[in-house]
């Protein structure tokens, strides 16, 4: 029966992969695509990082997915993990570098991926690349601050609110344009903090959650001594 059910499956996704192959348009002429992004980009979505008018602008939807992805995985790790922790056991006491370094570092990393994620229309970076950097403080916060740890809960709230923010903000261009993330704020001026419309708002929504759930990942994954 779980044969037959695979094949089932194997044929289903098969055919699913032809369909997307024939209508992708190998060897036909498309335009040039890269150019009309360097060319318009700037002046259509009111980002100065082109990277960004890509990633949260002309293909937001494709972004959603890999954040929809992300978290995802870290539903399946906890999963896994769930049930399998120590009931008892005590924390190895963190080094002098490591504790110096939690209490002077995790502030300063904390505002630097913030400002990564609210500035990525600007410059270089972005909503994933700020909640790492973000994550990156509570592994140190984990490793080094003397058994402190972030309430479940309120990543879990942190999670759930940006990615309701994110979807709102689509569901706000489809009401109002008539297309999914549409950018229906206005794009002020180009280099500018308050410029470029829903994006700096989308980046937000996906600095909060891409830090949260790699938190949670951490979370997850921390060791405890016995």
């Amino acid at each position: 029966m779980r044969g037959l059910i695979a094949v089932i499956v194997l044929a289903v996704l098969a055919a699913g992969l032809a369909f997307c192959l024939a209508e992708i348009p190998f060897g036909r002429d498309i335009g040039d695509v890269g150019g009309r992004y360097v060319e318009q980009g700037v002046q259509e979505t009111g980002a100065a990082n082109v990277v960004t008018s890509v990633v949260v602008g002309y293909r937001g939807f494709d972004t959603l997915g890999e954040v929809t992805v992300l978290f995802i995985a870290a539903m399946g790790l906890g999963a896994v993990l769930y049930g399998r922790r120590p009931s008892g056991g005590r924390r190895e006491k963190p080094s002098l570098i490591l504790s110096t370094g939690c209490r002077f570092l995790f502030p300063l990393i904390m505002v630097f991926g913030a400002y990564v994620f609210i500035h990525g229309h600007l410059t270089p970076g972005g909503g994933f690349q700020g909640g790492v950097i973000a994550a990156s403080a509570f592994l140190l916060m984990y490793l080094g601050c003397g058994g402190k740890r972030i309430h479940r809960a309120t990543l879990g709230a942190v999670e759930s609110l940006a990615g309701l923010a994110f979807v709102i903000a689509g569901l706000a261009g489809l009401a109002v344009g008539g297309y999914f993330l549409m950018n229906v704020l206005p794009k002020g001026t180009v280099n500018q903090l308050f410029s470029a419309g829903i994006i700096p708002v989308i980046y937000i929504a996906i600095g909060l959650k891409v830090g949260s759930e790699l938190a949670g990942i951490v979370e997850n994954l921390l060791e405890v001594t016995e």
